[in-house]
């Protein structure tokens, strides 16, 4: 079970109870089938809106709680029981804000109210197949002509790519301004001509999330699309990123709590040499080492969630807590599915599942790389 923390309140575990009733039911019998199909039903959505697990974080003006909090209950106990392969945090977490943040009254009066019952799913297209990290290098366009916007390029990598609804494309609106000066957001709806959806991408795991290509083939949107002010795109992304790689870490603990109390489990029933393999020395000292480890974790990803909800969880903050929860993470799974021997790397052993699924953390939302980059320059 996740550990209960100071940083929620009751109402939080209320919720929290509902999440694991949801996933139990709605999730748990079709994870299997959801895994071999490449994405979830697209109904999960509808009745993930249905039960009031969607964009909790609005303000209550737009259909939510104005409580992030809630956000990261869905996102720990979603890790937590592989809770189907839906990315509520890119839609909830990540669009949502944009929408709410930077949307004009119209954009979030259109589009919030479908996003928070399913009906809409949201999408965000930064990364190419020549860029990853380096959002300033995009060759993604969208040439003024008129009123309009005629969009090019190509993204992939992008979650919730097959199920969208829209997707909020970073693209150069002013190709001489240079780098980050010429980005700008831009909604792009996926029933727009010329919007082309490429494969549902074949992953080490997540094996339940749809991962896309998405191609932008001269699609004209009108300039009452673009997110905000034009050539601010950059600056947007910078500002959003801190709650992203949040939500990140909280996956990150949740999976590793997951993979270490099946673990202890494990280690309990497994006999080697005639008795439980919990009672060498060697289980002993591994499990304790990552107990201590992974509770230090928390009390980091508590204290920047505490420091978000006051609005001072800064790009540094942030990215300490991805680096070190992602990369722990990974360590975590290797060392637990050691103590499951030669189980440990069969498939039909969650242990296996999960090593797998919390690979990417230390690649999306920004590699360990670029937070050792961005934590050396606060120095």
């Amino acid at each position: 079970m996740l550990p209960r923390r100071d940083v929620f309140d009751e109402e939080h575990e209320i919720f929290r109870d509902s999440v694991r009733k949801f996933f139990k039911a709605e999730a748990a019998p079709h994870l299997e089938r959801w895994s071999k199909q490449g994405q979830v039903d697209r109904e999960y959505w509808n009745k993930s809106g249905d039960a009031g697990l969607l964009c909790m974080n609005l303000r209550e003006e737009n259909g939510g709680y104005n409580d992030y909090r809630f956000c990261a209950v869905l996102n720990e106990e979603q890790a937590y029981s592989r809770g189907g392969g839906a990315a509520f945090a890119v839609h909830s977490d990540i669009v949502a804000n944009y929408i709410e943040n930077y949307g004009t009254s119209e954009q979030k009066n259109t589009i919030l109210p479908k996003m928070v019952t399913g009906e809409a799913v949201g999408a965000i297209a930064m990364t190419e197949p020549g860029t990853g990290s380096d959002l300033q290098s995009v060759k993604t366009t969208a040439i003024e002509d008129g009123d309009d916007l005629i969009v090019n390029g190509t993204k992939t990598f992008i979650s919730n790519g097959q199920h969208c609804d829209f997707v909020i494309v970073v693209a150069v609106t002013d190709p001489d301004a240079g780098g980050a000066k010429g980005i700008t957001l831009i909604i792009v709806e996926a029933t727009r001509e010329g919007f082309k959806r490429g494969r549902n991408l074949d992953k080490i795991g997540q094996h339940s999330a749809d991962t896309s290509e998405l191609f932008f083939d001269q699609i004209r949107v009108p300039k009452s699309n673009i997110l905000g002010k034009p050539g601010m795109g950059f600056v947007y992304l910078m500002q959003e990123l801190p709650q992203e790689r949040l939500s990140i870490a909280a996956t990150g603990m949740a999976q590793m709590q997951r993979a270490f109390d099946i673990t202890v489990d494990y280690v309990k029933e497994r006999q080697a040499f005639g008795r439980p393999i919990i009672k060498f020395q060697n289980t002993r000292f591994v499990l304790a080492d990552l107990k201590t480890r992974m509770t230090a974790g928390w009390a980091m990803y508590d204290a920047c969630l505490v420091k978000h909800m006051k609005g001072k969880l800064d790009v540094v903050d942030a990215a300490m807590a991805k680096l070190y929860i992602t990369e722990l993470a990974s360590e975590v799974m290797d060392k637990c599915l050691q103590l499951h021997g030669g189980y440990g790397y069969m498939n039909e052993y969650e242990i296996a599942g999960l090593f797998k699924d919390s690979r990417v953390q230390r690649i999306y939302g920004g590699t360990s790389e670029i937070m050792k980059e961005l934590i050396g320059r606060s120095l």
